[in-house]
């Protein structure tokens, strides 16, 4: 089922003729309906009673949150390809209607059957458009799935969303004036309306199969992907760069297993506190589930350990390939919600919530220097930090520092009271080409975990104490990092630009193309003078004309291609097709050099992930 939910001044309504046998019998006469919130539906083949009644409890959800009671249910086939048939889905509707005046909702419902003519006039606030999509797998009770706790309570907890500004105040999301904060106010609405489903195909999706970057795996479970060679590349870069940044910081690289008994006391109790869905398996005599973090692993190793408050922050950290999460179907899109993912996962041990504070501020710094090397500058994503009622009002001024540290204005979302294992939350989130929004780097302050695993440091009397943890994922889960960079591709290409990786990702750094056999071999000198300065070049020596391959090397967004011919043989000066520039400049081979390890400048390196000649590499998409 789809529902565009609109809260409207009014709307204005009247059936002029029926498009279907089945339509109900209506009079033609127009009807206003003032301060309402719409439900243009569209019922999908599968739905049922199940659907109707969990799409309407989602909306009186969002109802209180509005302090809105009236709506009018109103048919509308053009949401969806994939409809019921009408007999079906007007049984649908009408559940929808009964459960609405079940629940004590004023509830009007247009004729089911009619081609309609209305005016709306919708509210101006960042909630008056919703898109809902509820599927049936959603409404229907599965027994055999365990879910935790904290799952279950972050589907029903109700959250107040505010807007902390630079100078402390915190403003509702309704009076926040969004003028020049258009991506602030996306975020916003995306994270109120807690709908994560896509109703279309994500412009990276594409891109990634394109670029022969990665793509979906039929032979695997759904949100498990296949990466290929250029993928790879692209994926381990950013993995060397994160653990490379955090082992600077401080922190001790370690590794852990993937699956734990479910039947461990802190593990078990640890998962009721932890929004995410597991994957359980059996081995023996023991129920396993694979981790969803790296979170495990690290607090049994640290239990194991004998350190005190000098040794302390205590810094571990592990890249945890893989993490596994059974998000649910129609959440899975792409790289930016996956079930199997790749997650830099770095806990902080610390004495107390002041060196907690301190280390946080550190970390969040940590943070927006990544992701600026990986390639996402500042105004890419958007900032929300997360906290209960009282820990406010006792760190207002520590929050309101790491809003200055962002420099912008932030989403808050604030708890009257704590379920989850940590007071304070922070995230960095990228808002893609569908107004969809993913976390990327966050940090936590969890003052549960120590205590539970029986985690101990010595103080300075010599006593032992329970610490505070820190959980810092410094980038986020990598695939969700390629996804931003081909989101923000895609948002430069819509604005006039040419879409491209930053020149460090980039699988082929040079490309150069002989205009015949005849100029292959002095083609094949540069490449190995390129190669010598650890820059990934190649050769397309296949027998295309020269336009075409030329095409090619931008289809594949090179950000520099060189055509070779006698001319070139003959001179110093190489013609050099700048990508991000769209000219071509007039270089000397070690110009060229020079630039390019400016740019790359203190990023891992890697060699080419393919045959160097173009006429040597397998196809593997398209």
């Amino acid at each position: 089922m789809r529902i565009l939910q609109l809260h409207s001044n009014f709307i204005n309504y009247k059936p002029i003729q029926k498009e279907i046998a089945v339509a109900e019998e209506a009079e033609k006469q127009e009807r206003r309906l003032e301060e309402i919130v719409v439900l243009f539906t569209a019922v999908e083949e599968g739905d049922n009673e199940a659907v109707a009644k969990k799409a309407i409890d989602e909306v009186q959800a969002f109802l209180e949150k509005l302090k809105v009671n009236r709506i009018l249910i109103y048919p509308y086939a053009h949401l969806s390809s994939n409809l019921t048939k009408p007999a079906d889905a007007l049984k649908v509707i009408k559940a929808m209607e009964a459960r609405a005046k079940e629940i004590g909702l004023e509830t009007y419902r247009a004729p089911f059957g009619w081609n309609k003519q209305f005016t709306i006039a919708i509210k101006g606030h960042p909630l008056a458009e919703q898109l809902r999509v509820i599927l049936p797998a959603e409404a229907e009770v599965k027994k055999e799935e365990k879910v935790s706790e904290a799952v279950k309570a972050e589907e029903k907890m109700k959250s107040l969303w505010r807007i902390l500004q630079l100078d402390g105040e915190i403003l509702p999301v309704e009076k926040f004036d969004f003028k020049g904060r258009e991506n602030l106010e996306k975020f916003a609405r995306y994270e109120i309306s807690k709908v994560r489903a896509s109703e279309q195909m994500p412009p990276h999706v594409t891109l990634m199969k394109r670029l022969e970057i990665a793509d979906y795996e039929p032979g695997s479970d759904p949100g498990n992907i296949r990466w290929y060679p250029k993928g790879r590349l692209i994926k381990s870069l950013i993995e060397q760069l994160v653990t490379n940044k955090v082992i600077e910081y401080g922190a001790m690289e370690v590794e852990t297993p993937i699956m734990y008994d479910f039947g461990h006391p802190s593990l078990a109790d640890y998962l009721n506190r932890f929004p995410a869905r597991q994957y359980i398996l059996k081995s023996e005599n023991k129920e396993l589930f694979l981790r969803f973090a790296a979170c495990f692993g690290q607090f049994l190793l640290v239990h194991d350990a004998q350190f005190s408050y000098k040794q302390m922050p205590l810094k571990v950290y592990e890249l945890a390939r893989y993490s596994f999460r059974r998000e649910q179907r129609g959440e899975v899109v792409g790289l930016r919600r996956l079930r199997a993912f790749t997650m830099p996962d770095c806990h902080a041990f610390c004495t107390d919530l002041e060196q907690a504070k301190k280390e946080f501020i550190v970390r969040f710094k940590l943070c927006m220097q990544i992701l600026e090397e990986i390639g996402l500058s500042k105004d890419d994503y958007e900032a929300a930090i997360r906290f209960t009622k009282d820990f406010y009002r006792e760190n207002k001024r520590f929050i309101t520092s790491l809003a200055k540290i962002f420099g912008r204005s932030v989403l808050v979302e604030i708890w009257k009271k704590r379920f989850f294992y940590f007071i304070l939350k922070w995230d960095f989130n990228f808002v893609d080409n569908q107004d969809k929004a993913a976390a990327l780097s966050t940090d936590q302050i969890d003052v549960e975990n120590a205590k539970r695993y029986d985690i101990v440091y010595v103080d300075e009397k010599g006593e032992k104490q329970h610490p505070l943890i820190m959980h810092c994922s410094p980038s986020g889960a990598i695939e969700r990092c390629v996804y931003a960079l081909l989101e923000k591709a895609y948002k430069e290409q819509k604005n006039g630009k040419p879409p491209m990786l930053p020149l460090w990702l980039s699988p082929t750094q040079v490309r150069i193309i002989p205009m015949s056999d005849k100029h292959l071999e002095h083609a094949e000198k540069l490449a190995d003078a390129l190669e010598t300065q650890h820059l990934r070049v190649d050769i397309d020596d296949r027998t295309l004309t020269l336009r075409k391959r030329v095409r090619e090397a931008e289809m594949e967004w090179v950000p520099y291609i060189i055509v070779v011919g006698q001319k070139e043989i003959e001179s110093d000066a190489l013609p050099v097709r700048d990508r991000k520039t769209g000219k071509i400049r007039k270089m000397k081979l070690q110009e060229l050099i020079s630039e390019i390890e400016e740019i790359v400048k203190g990023k891992p390196l890697k060699p080419l992930p393919l045959p160097k000649h173009l006429s040597r590499r397998p196809q593997f998409y398209g």
